[in-house]
């Protein structure tokens, strides 16, 4: 996969393009992946995304604060690039682009630069100032600029369609098992170990305290997770708490994030780690004794390791 952040030196042969955020890279984008992938071998063509960064609401709203993201820049171009396409474009989006008409951007960027050939868009494709581009208007700037286009119909699920919005409220309740299937992945957090308030190894229960890599990053609702851990290309098992301790963390909502692996041992404060989230425990709960504390935990740990034990 070719990543351009810029249009300067791009070139693909008779382009086959989708535009968007794709944020989570969800299994309703792979769908339009997929399509272009075929699409691109009955044309003799490549397959080009066509991406932004940053995000366009932070440029359109810069005073908001409510925009949660399933995936960084840095996850998307990880999925990106596994599921085989030719050529990423990273476009900057400024607050110049976002005065565009949908015409405009048509003229000068989809045809002046990229000379696209075919143009797939999802079933809710609507982009440009105003969000005028829609599949009608889309159609009419085809016909005139003469390349060809397609709309994809919603992909279901359990008879229900699949989006990032969906996903992000299912996060947000603990609901893992709708998420993960909707995304066709685990959830995934990439942070940095921490240094916290080390309560954890007073009970036998040490945790690594993370900070999430994207400020933006969505951060699942408050309670306790069965979770695994990438560091340093070794997976671990354990349990994480989400609560709340803005005192002590820079993440989305202010939430603390607090993972305890199972047979581990090691010092990685300052270390990367990556997080994959299947299952949510049980909610948050104040406890009367440290001993119900440790009771707790101890059955938390069980329940993750059946958990584990059944996958």
């Amino acid at each position: 996969m070719k990543i351009h952040r810029d249009l300067k030196s791009f070139h693909a042969q008779n382009p086959v393009l989708t535009i968007g955020t794709f944020d989570g890279v969800h299994l309703g984008h792979r769908k339009i992946i997929s399509r272009l992938h075929d699409l691109a071998k009955i044309n003799d063509g490549e397959s080009v995304i066509f991406t932004f960064d940053p995000h366009p609401r932070k440029v359109v709203a810069p005073g908001e604060t409510s925009l949660r993201l399933l995936t960084t820049l840095e996850e998307k171009i990880a999925l990106f690039g596994q599921s085989g396409i030719d050529h990423l474009i990273i476009y900057p989006f400024t607050p110049e682009f976002s005065r565009f008409t949908y015409e405009e951007f048509v003229e000068n960027i989809l045809v002046g630069q990229i000379h696209t050939k075919f143009l797939v868009v999802g079933y809710d494709h609507k982009f440009g100032k105003n969000r005028e581009g829609d599949f009608e208007f889309l159609k009419k700037c085809a016909d005139r600029h003469e390349f060809q286009i397609e709309k994809l119909d919603v992909l279901l699920m359990n008879e229900s369609n699949i989006s990032s919005t969906k996903i992000r409220e299912a996060i947000q309740q603990g609901d893992f098992e709708t998420a993960n299937a909707f995304l066709g992945y685990p959830f995934t957090l990439h942070g940095t170990v921490v240094e916290g308030q080390k309560l954890g190894r007073k009970i036998q229960f040490p945790t690594a305290n993370i900070q999430a890599s994207d400020p933006d990053k969505i951060i699942p609702g408050y309670g306790v997770y069965a979770v695994q851990a990438n560091i340093e290309n070794k997976i671990y098992q354990g349990m994480l708490n989400i609560g709340s301790r803005p005192t002590v963390n820079n993440n989305a909502d202010q939430r603390s994030i607090e993972v305890h692996l199972f047979d581990f041992a090691s010092n990685i404060y300052g270390e990367e780690i990556e997080l994959f989230f299947f299952k949510k425990l049980r909610e948050e709960k104040k406890f009367s004794s440290i001993d119900a504390l440790k009771d707790q935990l101890s059955k938390d740990k069980t329940d993750t390791l059946n958990f584990f034990g059944e996958l």
